[in-house]
């Protein structure tokens, strides 16, 4: 018997939950193929170590761009590569499929996601808003008939959204997000300082220095890249201060999407949200300072989840099993 699986398909990283077991698989968006040939050197992990560090014929790509499929062939081979790992297949039948996918994705974007699932070795697939598993694998009861609000901020896109009896009331899906975050302090350090630094590099200052609330945090790091000026090596020291100013104007335009989601949801659900506050979900909500920043413009209290990088895959985990009971 094939088991079902729940995909968590994002922009930087690819998580699987396999029925019965959890989060199987957690794994970067990235394949690393040779151009010479169209081979495919590697997938995943060890894909992502080549960024930025290849020669001119291997390419480390990321098929999925701003939460869409940016590259179809990559993206099917990707995703068969990780359900062939994970042996899923029974002797005679297919596993379902359920994969999520931003709020705004055209019906053309959903057909790619389909098509690249169903040709990867699944059955039956489904497909899910983001936002909605989400909340769902934050532990939020989007099922009763009160509000719920979740800001889920990816590598690729910012879904947020209002939610009541199981379904979205507003949304709105940005393709800002951590990504987005990266490039500002790439955009940073050669503007301000003439440095340039790669992609990875920027990740690793935003996560062991930044923070979105100035003066919150107090911590500086050795930064080396290139000098834009000469092209020589050069180490330069930034402070979270510094990545709070380059963060600053992304961060805005979130909350100002969330300012208007707040602002066309029904009185009674606005209600409920000051009550039970909004839910931050998604890698961007480890940010440093993140809840309370957004507490601050939002007047709302703000929370994040207990573990934002899975509740997308556990989400999916849940609704497998509502999906296979309605089908009984």
């Amino acid at each position: 018997m094939a088991k079902d699986i729940g995909i968590d398909l994002g922009t930087a990283n690819v998580l699987i939950n396999l029925k019965g077991k959890g989060i199987v698989l957690n794994e970067p968006s990235v394949v690393a193929i040779d151009t010479r040939t169209g081979r495919v050197l590697a997938v995943g992990s060890e894909a992502y170590k080549m960024v930025g560090r290849t020669p001119n014929n291997i390419r480390a790509i990321r098929p999925l761009k701003d939460g869409v499929i940016a590259d179809f062939d990559m993206t099917e081979q990707m995703l068969s590569y990780f359900i062939k790992k994970l042996n899923v297949k029974g002797f005679m039948s297919k596993p379902s499929i359920l994969i999520c996918c931003p709020t705004n994705t055209t019906s053309i974007e959903r057909k790619a996601i389909r098509q690249a699932a169903e040709k990867s070795g699944g059955g039956n697939v489904y497909l899910e808003e983001e936002p909605k598993v989400a909340a769902i694998g934050a532990g939020l009861d989007i099922f009763q008939p009160h509000g719920s609000m979740v800001i889920d901020i990816g590598g690729g896109t910012s879904d947020i959204a209002v939610l009541s009896l199981g379904d979205i009331v507003v949304s709105r899906s940005l393709r800002v997000a951590g990504d987005r975050l990266n490039f500002d302090i790439m955009t940073y350090t050669r503007k301000s300082q003439g440095l340039q630094i790669g992609e990875r590099t920027a990740e690793k200052i935003k996560i062991e220095i930044g923070t979105v609330l100035a003066d919150h945090r107090n911590e500086e790091m050795e930064v080396r890249g290139r000098d834009v000026v000469n092209g020589l090596p050069r180490t330069i020291t930034l402070s979270s201060n510094q990545i709070e100013s380059a963060l600053h104007d992304t961060m805005m335009s979130v909350i100002d999407a969330a300012k208007d989601v707040l602002e066309q949801t029904p009185p009674e659900l606005s209600a409920d949200i000051i009550d039970r506050g909004i839910v931050l979900t998604g890698g961007g909500a480890l940010l440093d300072g993140i809840d309370q920043l957004f507490s601050e413009h939002l007047k709302v209290p703000v929370m994040v989840a207990d573990s934002p990088l899975d509740d997308v895959a556990m989400g999916t985990g849940f609704l497998l099993e509502h999906i296979e009971k309605n089908k009984k």
